[in-house]
């Protein structure tokens, strides 16, 4: 009968829309981190089942309806007792409204008349019918009303006492619930002394009633009461707000976030930051990842989410930027595993010019050939740009695309070399989630934001081979990023990091991981402003110090091993590459068996001479006797110019026989013009007169060149010469022409203002 009558309650009269809680971000610890006002601007925070204490379900029972677990929503005998109070006027006048008629109030507050108490009964059986005596208790510690606009024991718990409601005492306890039924009245932080003999009373009533252990009564009674409204939980502002977004209507949603993590997160970058602020910098973003589960445990979206001035609110771990450099490791990763490259080759880093793309390194210098291991730890821009050249752009953005960098898939189609020189969009939480996959052994997977989120298997982006061989060389302290003072500082933590810094100095990188965790900073100016001192090394790094040793200053003291896919090898010193027949000076290397090249070194070469080593012979023009054998570097043309250029000494190959008949035109080994760009426009002020370079790269027999302009001869100029003209307006043919025969032409366009 009673299922009946709720169905024609339910069609007759609908249920009332559940109430619209605060949304609540949790930490990991089941801690409150940041709490919300609800869209009727009211602190009405949902209480959890777990959290109604047996104490503070008794204190409610007792106090406001003791027979709620034996009624059906009314009490008929409460109501005919309340009757007789209110029509013979004795004792204390009553609604009789059990625990479920007053739900039915809060959730339809009405004027109170003899109809509405008649449609509060009838609510009651409806809610009765639909929800269990927990459920309806619930409900009532949701909406119960504390004065202004808190309602809700989790409401008053937190904001008062900075506690949830099952961490709250028995005093504690019993003062939210004598408060409901005067919220104006008693009011916490105002009228505490009163609410203080109230609630002694009451505690003296439950212990004549057996309710509580009377030593719990005493202990109670002389417990203070210093109660006083606090601000509510504002840590994670960020993250915060992006869980509510994500989980829109969610009364809770449990984050990943570890409390004291977070906390010190956010004290050190806002005071770190704040020490910036003179030098021209005003924020920064923070990402501490645990490795081994891809949980987020700190989340710092700006220095100050407050701080309007310097755009506090928007999200800089969201953010996208330019990377600079800090994608290098991952590019040196994908090399390693195509073979293409090891850590000890050696690989050109000389002005190149690559298409019509010139890269420079960081501090305008080259080195002339550097090992992979110190190009990478050195952050050298050429060399990447070359290896980058040589594995393919497409190949490495597919990688990227893998790794969930989004604005990478949209402008894929668009990306050239500069990529891997921060010339494509990312962000703080692309990056660090790249250095977890290095940490993992070059396995990816999505990072975790919720409890509920469970850890997938992912995919391997490199091997656990290159991962390892990209740490190793991380992990050096022999390099330029390393910040000044921390040599023998006691606060350099065992790490491997990578800096990056952005065209004009906009952006500062730092990312780094061990074991446990990886942590990502970003310092910069949401306004995109740059600043002289805005370096990876400088201001980013410091900053990461300082979070590995706060937030992971008890992680275990162990470090990356070698996988067993990993081998030894002797290399040529002088190359990098498996020896050669001429090759005395050998090094170890780590190579990938099966993987890495075994192209044998060439990096000398066997030369025949005329008897007076004036001239070179090929096998075509060699006479039968009268040479002689002699070794000769084998240097790339780009690094034979390089050091022609720069006066460093080597032995240079003499001319070839000029009695050779053989037609040595072939465009194999061309002259390859380094300045201007090919495909390139300049612009020059007419009247400054200014003038272009024309310089190339040749094989090492060529003495002379000649150059043209549109077809027109200029002069004759040795090799390595730098030569200077002031070139005509509009579209130009420059040819260079080598004493081999052998020619290169570009096409540039000039234009005057």
């Amino acid at each position: 009968m009673l299922g009946g009558l709720a169905w024609s309650l339910d069609a007759l009269f609908p249920l009332p829309a559940p109430p619209r809680y605060s949304p609540l971000v949790l930490a990991a610890d089941g801690s409150v981190l940041h709490a919300f006002l609800n869209p009727t601007q009211k602190w009405r925070m949902k209480t959890e089942l777990r959290e109604i204490t047996p104490a503070l379900r008794t204190t409610i029972i007792e106090k406001e309806d003791r027979y709620f677990y034996y009624h059906f929503g009314i009490n008929p005998l409460a109501l005919v007792q309340a009757a007789g109070r209110n029509v013979f006027g004795a004792g204390r006048t009553t609604g009789a409204s059990t625990i479920t008629m007053q739900v039915a109030r809060l959730l339809e507050p009405k004027e109170r008349t003899i109809g509405n108490k008649l449609l509060e009964m009838a609510r009651a059986l409806q809610l009765e019918a639909h929800y269990s005596k927990a459920e309806i208790l619930q409900l009532y510690l949701n909406l119960v009303p504390y004065g202004g606009n808190i309602e809700g024991v989790k409401s008053a718990a937190l904001l008062y006492f900075q506690q949830p409601p099952d961490y709250l005492s028995l005093a504690q306890t019993v003062t939210l619930a004598i408060i409901p039924n005067r919220p104006r009245g008693l009011v916490l932080g105002r009228n505490n002394e009163a609410i203080r003999a109230e609630r002694n009373r009451w505690l003296r009533r439950f212990g004549q009633q057996g309710l509580f252990a009377q030593q719990d009564i005493d202990d109670a009674l002389l417990e203070p009461l210093d109660a006083r409204r606090h601000a509510a939980p504002t840590l994670a502002p960020h993250l915060a707000r992006r869980l509510v977004q994500q989980f829109p209507g969610q009364a809770i949603v449990a984050s990943t976030l570890q409390r004291s993590k977070q906390a010190k997160a956010e004290d050190l970058t806002r005071n770190y930051v704040r020490r910036l602020h003179a030098l021209g910098i005003s924020n920064a973003a923070v990402l501490v990842l645990n490795n081994r589960t891809r949980a987020v445990e700190a989340y710092v979206g700006s220095a100050d989410f407050r701080d309007i001035l310097n755009k506090g609110q928007n999200d800089g771990v969201r953010a996208v930027r330019s990377p600079g450099s800090t994608l290098k490791p991952f590019l040196y990763a994908l090399a390693l595993d195509k073979g293409l490259v090891t850590p000890k080759l050696l690989l050109p880093d000389v002005p190149t010019n690559f298409g019509g793309y010139r890269p420079e390194n960081f501090d305008k210098h080259c080195q002339g050939e550097v090992p992979l291991d110190r190009a990478l730890a050195y952050s050298l821009n050429i060399p990447a740009v070359r290896v980058l050249s040589d594995l393919g752009v497409p190949t490495f953005t597919a990688k990227l695309r893998a790794a969930g960098f989004q604005t990478v898939a949209q402008r894929s189609a668009h990306l050239g070399l500069s990529t891997i020189l921060g010339g494509c969009g990312a962000t703080l939480e692309e990056l660090s989630n790249m250095y977890v996959t290095l940490a993992n052994g070059g396995r990816y997977a999505p990072l975790r934001w919720t409890n509920h989120q469970q850890p997938v298997p992912g995919n391997v982006l490199f091997s656990t081979a290159s991962a390892f061989l990209i740490t190793d060389i991380l992990a050096q302290l022999t390099r330029p990023d390393l910040p000044v003072g921390y040599e023998t500082s006691i606060r350099l933590p065992k790490v491997a990091w990578k800096t990056g810094t952005s065209y004009g100095r906009r952006d500062a990188w730092s990312i780094g991981y061990n074991k446990e965790y990886t942590i990502g900073v970003w310092v910069g100016n949401f306004s995109g402003q740059g600043s002289p001192a805005l370096t990876g090394s400088d201001v980013a790094t410091p900053l990461l110090f300082d979070l590995f040793n706060a937030v992971a200053y008890n992680s275990p003291n162990n470090w990356f091993q070698p996988p067993a896919s990993l081998d030894f090898r002797l290399v040529c010193a002088e190359t990098g590459r498996p020896p050669g027949e001429h090759c005395p000076n050998q090094i170890i290397d780590y190579f990938l068996p099966g993987v890495s090249s075994s192209l044998r070194c060439q990096h000398q070469k066997e030369v025949l001479l005329s008897a007076d080593a004036q001239y070179a012979y090929c096998r075509a023009c060699a006479p039968a006797a009268g040479y002689r054998r002699e070794l000769y570097p084998n240097l790339l043309p780009d690094v034979a110019a390089f050091k022609e250029a720069q006066g460093i000494p080597y032995r240079r190959l003499p001319p070839h026989n000029p009695g050779c008949q053989l037609v040595s035109g072939g465009r194999e080994k061309a002259p390859s013009i380094t300045s201007p760009a090919a495909n390139t426009e300049y612009v020059l002020n007419k009247g400054e007169q200014q003038q272009l370079l024309l310089s190339c790269a040749t094989d090492n027999e060529v003495r002379q060149v000649s150059w043209y302009i549109n077809d027109q001869f200029l002069r004759t100029a040795a090799a390595t010469e730098r030569v200077f003209f002031r070139p005509p307006a509009g579209t130009l043919k420059i040819s260079c022409a080598d004493d081999h025969g052998r020619n290169t032409d570009i096409r540039i366009v000039v234009n005057e203002l």
